[in-house]
């Protein structure tokens, strides 16, 4: 299922590959830099593990490098340029045959790279997609807060700090409308701490459960590619 951890002869001629994609950015007081590569990979994780036995499934070593200015402001932050990522994605497709864009990084740029690869993506922020997520994602109030802090406590819950967790008040920023006001930086948004949402409510069930619909959702994409 890990590719990386193969070894050549191991390796099915007619594998799907998954590549997972984030960011290296900060995700608030509480969350890890990597949130949203971690995201990627537990849903890439979990829809290999659901196809086993039908489609056989390679996550490849994730990009954790993404399109990041937003974050910009704060310690932390590594982007790199459009180009660079639309580079670095073709010629991986180029190398290993069958490929599945996995991105839970939302920043416009970032999403408006990968779309123009033509390469398959599960694209969250497609209205019938996010339909199917909750309703803090639905808001666009979802910047580290109780939707991403949810799946990583579901999958890496030791790398989320607990205690400034709970102290987090609610904070509501309404991002694709702010990015459509031409505040295209977190400070400009009014996350001082580089999170929007509630944070403090988010909790490891509710990641179990949202990762359930990502999977299903990764799995009907890899289907209609292997078909």
């Amino acid at each position: 299922m890990n590719y990386g951890y193969l070894a050549y002869t191991d390796i099915p001629e007619d594998a799907v590959h998954v590549l997972p994609l984030g960011a290296v950015e900060p995700h608030g007081p509480h969350a890890p830099l990597v949130t949203d590569t971690l995201i990627s990979l537990g849903i890439c994780h979990r829809a290999a593990e659901r196809l086993e036995g039908e489609i056989p499934v390679l996550v490849l070593p994730p990009v954790h490098y993404g399109v990041t200015r937003y974050a910009a402001g704060f310690k932390g932050t590594v982007s790199i340029r459009e180009e660079t990522l639309r580079s670095l994605v073709t010629e991986i497709a180029e190398s290993v045959g069958t490929l599945v864009l996995v991105n839970s990084h939302f920043e416009p740029e970032q999403v408006q790279t990968l779309r123009s690869t033509g390469l398959p993506l599960l694209d969250l922020t497609r209205r019938r997609s996010a339909e199917r997520l909750t309703e803090e994602f639905r808001s666009g109030s979802c910047h580290a807060g109780r939707y991403e802090t949810s799946l990583v406590l579901a999958d890496r819950p030791e790398l989320v700090h607990a205690e400034r967790m709970a102290a987090l008040e609610e904070r509501h920023v309404d991002m694709p409308a702010a990015i459509g006001a031409g505040r295209t930086d977190f400070l400009a948004m009014g996350m001082e701490q580089a999170y929007c949402g509630a944070p403090a409510e988010a909790s490891a069930e509710e990641g179990n459960e949202t990762f359930e619909t990502l999977t299903t959702m990764l799995v009907e994409l890899v289907r209609e590619v292997a078909a």
